[in-house]
């Protein structure tokens, strides 16, 4: 009798684990407002406090970063709404206008 709940406890556990995996998610979001070396920190230290996100890498060449993401924790809309609490434009969703302000000049687009 033990040896059975033995067995049938490490398959609930790789049944668990093997469904969490499917949860992870990895979506590219568009930072065309990002400008600096400062601008993909302040995005990968805002994004890796953020429940949910495994990992960020933005890439300032290309504007574009890419998050996994566990998509029972967080959704794509709340990394785009903590992009832009954080001052940046991220995909359609447009930066916090105060927190913009308050971004270094190296950091702000011209004109905008």
């Amino acid at each position: 009798m033990f040896k059975w709940r033995l067995i049938v406890s490490i398959f609930l556990i790789l049944l668990i684990s093997c469904g969490n995996q499917t949860e992870n998610k990895t979506v590219e979001i568009s930072l065309s407002t990002i400008q600096c070396g400062m601008c993909s920190s302040k995005i990968a230290d805002g994004l890796n406090k953020l429940d949910g996100v495994k990992k960020i890498d933005v890439d300032l060449e290309k504007k574009v970063g890419t998050v996994m993401y566990n998509a029972s924790i967080v959704d794509i809309k709340a990394i785009e709404n903590t992009i832009a609490s954080i001052g940046y434009d991220a995909n359609d969703t447009p930066a916090d206008p105060k927190v913009y302000e308050k971004l270094d000049l190296c950091c702000k687009v011209s004109g905008k």
